[in-house]
């Protein structure tokens, strides 16, 4: 792995690691989350003001991760990449959302088509053939990949109720001799006019198709019929650029599928950890309006008056009350992320809602307790805090798994099993 050269930090301040404690790091993940760091401090963060004011998309970020190797950060050993899990993914996205929040969830996008077709593929159920058929698909998209450098995006939203698992995609894909042919749009299309490949989910085209019968196809971007439209102005988050894409009558061929057909709805009904990939961004933005704060009351942020802050005790007890915040956030996080596995018993998968739920809330409580100790000049654009607030606000509201899904599923799920209905007497 390239690194890129050093640059002299500003503040005494060292933040907390964003695994909480490095030495519960294996070495490689020590390894992939140091290169994250240095990236980030020295590369995104002093280029994400730019790319948020114009909402344009950081490719020339994507170029240093292309560089240093973290596209293939999820891609098996086996197919030249770093083999990461699950837990060392999140690791290095928390560490890359410190940064620059946009580029960590674009490089979520990415990283999401690798695990899809890696290790979550690894350990379903599928006959020998499917299983033949797919490590030949995948050993072509890994290699562009590894080899040619090609960036993933994952987009899945269609402004309905498939996308939070409750209907079947309304996005079609009609199979033909070689392949299928794709109708429909996506919107939020992270990485729109960006990325190489789009792995779309779309249903087959068949009668009485359900939820069962879900497809996930790479399209290549440069595929007739495909095009991006609409404006991209929002809130937050502005960087990954998430337009519509817009899909007439576009032609794949059967090597195009990330997955075999109908395996998707197994990997989402046996690893529900495919929905939080999102929380680790938020979690870094956590940690990075702690962070911000810290060395605003200390005077340490670069070019800002050397005027102390810190000596009052109402700004003491508001810096007391977000470290308590953040570590309670970091706690569940790091919990959930690292006991991630196939078929987890009851316990696991609500620790897995609650834990996502408090990220995305948390980001953002974190983010407005900043400004508020920091002052009105911490509203500035010029600092990161401002940038930073609007990021952490667009967390809770972002499907598979917004904050009020969560609620809704940890809730019946705590108090129903899963075949138990109740019966309404008016």
């Amino acid at each position: 792995m390239s690194m890129p050269s050093d640059t002299p930090k500003t503040s005494s301040y060292q933040p907390p690691s964003i695994a909480g404690n490095a030495e519960a790091l294996s070495p490689r993940q020590r390894e992939w989350v140091g290169v994250a760091e240095e990236l980030g401090r020295t590369r995104f963060a002093p280029r994400a003001a730019l790319h948020d004011r114009e909402a344009s998309f950081p490719m020339e970020n994507f170029d240093d991760l292309r560089q240093a190797g973290l596209l293939a950060l999820c891609v098996p050993e086996a197919n030249g990449g770093l083999d990461g899990d699950f837990a060392s993914y999140a690791l290095v996205v928390a560490e890359l959302g410190r940064h620059c929040g946009a580029t960590a969830l674009s490089f979520n996008m990415h990283a999401s088509a690798c695990m899809g077709a890696g290790f979550i593929a690894d350990a379903l159920d599928m006959s020998a053939a499917q299983r033949r058929e797919h490590e030949r698909h995948r050993a072509e998209h890994f290699e562009h990949i590894v080899r040619d450098g090609k960036l993933y995006a994952q987009p899945f939203s269609e402004g309905g109720a498939a996308a939070a698992g409750k209907a079947a995609w309304s996005t079609l894909a009609q199979k033909v001799d070689g392949g299928y042919i794709i109708n429909g749009r996506k919107i939020f299309a992270s990485l729109s006019g960006s990325a190489d490949f789009y792995g779309v989910l779309c249903t087959l085209d068949k009668p009485g198709a359900t939820q069962r019968d879900t497809l996930y196809l790479a399209v290549p971007a440069d595929a007739p019929g495909l095009s991006i439209a609409g404006e991209w102005d929002p809130l937050g988050m502005r960087g990954t650029v998430s337009r519509n894409l817009l899909l007439h009558d576009v032609f794949v061929p059967d090597g195009a599928r990330l997955l075999p057909e109908g395996l998707y709805h197994q990997a989402s009904k046996r690893y529900p950890y495919m929905f939080a990939t999102l929380s680790p961004t938020y979690m870094g933005i956590a940690q990075a309006a702690f962070d911000f704060t810290v060395m605003y009351l200390r005077a340490e942020l670069p070019g800002m008056t050397p005027v102390k802050r810190r000596m009052y005790p109402t700004k003491q007890a508001a810096v007391a009350e977000m470290r308590i915040k953040l570590e309670q956030t970091r706690a569940l996080f790091l919990q959930s992320v690292r006991e991630a596995r196939f078929d987890p018993d009851e316990g696991a998968r609500q620790r897995l809602y609650a834990a996502h739920f408090t990220v995305m809330e948390n980001a953002n409580a974190i983010c407005t307790l900043a400004l508020r100790t920091c002052g009105g000049q911490a509203m500035l654009r010029s600092l990161p805090l401002e940038r930073l607030y609007r990021d952490s606000r667009c967390g809770s509201l972002m499907l598979p798994w917004t904050a009020e899904l969560c609620m809704d599923r940890l809730g019946r799920e705590c108090l129903y099993d899963d075949a138990e209905r109740d019966e309404f007497i008016e």
